[in-house]
């Protein structure tokens, strides 16, 4: 029964059927199938009250921050700090491309609007400057996928809110993988420029490096006041995006003035469109998941699995390998509501840290969005240059192969999670 769901669902969405609809549409068939069609007036209470829990509030306000901080030019003041700081290295517009979402991953916590908003400005800068266009649409979708790890993160909101883990232990936890992926994609970046001798800049002196950062300054203090909030108890993580959104609209109304009111009604409605997107994919997979649960699937995969004696490790490797293959086909988000019913009574057996847990399963859908036919950064990248998607993808296995090392590193080795958790209690 299991795999007849997933089979069908997985079918729904190869044949273009969006993720949402496919959900619904495979609930409500099985139900059908199953004989227990009066389950169904259950639909809307089930998709309503999948997404009326209190954390999954700051998913709106922190897509908002990001609009606003696109709107206002402030991600320009960041990319020219950025530039001054790593600017002159092989690839230097390449390691300023991820260097500015570290900077920026305070700020935003998705990394499809990352990718088309903050994408726009990078690829036009890299391909006037001698870039390929190719690699320049590759970093930029690779490095989106640095955004949603380092905190603030909208899927550790949504895990936190689908397993009662603490978001703030879960923003803390992201911080060391985050930079490692970083990491790990300029080591790329470095060797393919060098290989290809791409351009870079004059090493900046110290004068425009401390210029560059204080026409930068308050930018970056975003997350500082976000991430300080949140750990000295002035407020929640779903409070914090509030407070994020309304620094961002003072710094672009008052401070910069790059903004005006006038601009407000379309930066609200473009937010309101992007956050309508993935609650519908939330509701519908609330009704999906009660499926699971009604058939007790999660606890018939327990079932089996113990039964075989799989370890811990085993048990990782297993679900790396689970979400990896249904990145290809479903969006990140809509992978955490399916599995994470079937996964989290077996992460409680074998004594594995939800904190760890979660962003094992967020780096997994970092790759997801990486990863063709449904990589959604692939695809936001591939709508604003107008390149094939299989040739971005051509293009993108450097970073990939170093997203999954970290991956594999971050899964084995838990205090790299853990450590800045732990020691803040």
């Amino acid at each position: 029964m299991t795999f007849a769901i997933f089979g069908g669902l997985v079918a729904l969405v190869m044949l273009g059927v969006p993720v949402a609809v496919a959900m619904a549409m495979t609930a409500v068939l099985s139900f059908v199938l199953l004989g227990e069609p009066h389950i169904l007036p259950m639909l809307a209470q089930r998709m309503y009250s999948a997404t009326t829990g209190f954390t999954l509030l700051a998913i709106p306000f922190f897509i908002m921050v990001g609009n606003l901080m696109n709107e206002s030019g402030i991600t320009d003041r960041i990319f020219r700090f950025a530039r001054a700081l790593t600017g002159h290295w092989w690839g230097g517009l390449a390691q300023v491309n991820i260097v500015d979402r570290v900077i920026f991953a305070g700020m935003s916590g998705a990394a499809v609007a990352d990718a088309a908003g903050f994408g726009l400005v990078e690829i036009k800068v890299m391909n006037d400057a001698g870039y390929e266009p190719k690699f320049s649409a590759a970093i930029t979708a690779a490095s989106s996928t640095i955004g949603p790890v380092i905190p603030p993160s909208i899927p550790f909101v949504v895990y936190g809110s689908l397993t009662n883990t603490s978001v703030a232990k879960l923003f803390m936890a992201g911080f060391i993988p985050g930079i490692l992926m970083a990491v790990a994609m300029m080591i790329a970046v470095y060797f393919i420029s060098k290989a290809r001798n791409y351009p870079r800049y004059p090493k900046a002196s110290f004068k425009e490096i401390l210029i560059s950062f204080k026409d930068a300054f308050f930018a970056i203090l975003t997350p500082v006041i976000i991430i300080g909030g949140i750990l000295t108890g002035y407020f929640t993580p779903t409070e914090a995006s509030v407070v994020a959104c309304f620094y961002a609209l003072f710094l672009g109304l008052v401070v910069y003035r790059t903004i005006k009111a006038r601009d407000l009604p379309r930066i609200i409605w473009a937010t309101l469109l992007q956050t309508i997107r993935l609650m519908f994919i939330i509701s519908a997979a609330g009704f999906f998941g009660w499926l699971l649960l009604h058939q007790r699937i999660p606890q018939a995969v327990v079932a089996g699995l113990t039964a075989i004696g799989t370890t811990p490790a085993a048990f990782i490797a297993l679900v790396i390998l689970v979400l990896l293959v249904l990145g290809c086909f479903l969006e990140g988000i809509a992978v955490f509501l399916i599995t994470v019913p079937v996964f989290m009574p077996l992460v409680a057996n074998y004594g594995i840290d939800p904190v760890h847990f979660g962003v094992i399963m967020t780096l997994c859908s970092m790759i997801g969005l990486l990863t063709p036919p449904v990589g959604m950064s692939l695809y936001a990248v591939s709508s604003i240059t107008k390149l094939d998607i299989w040739e971005i993808t051509k293009e993108m296995w450097p970073y990939l192969v170093g997203i999954f090392l970290v991956l594999l590193l971050v899964a084995y080795v838990p205090s790299i999670t853990l450590f800045l958790p732990r020691l803040i209690g």
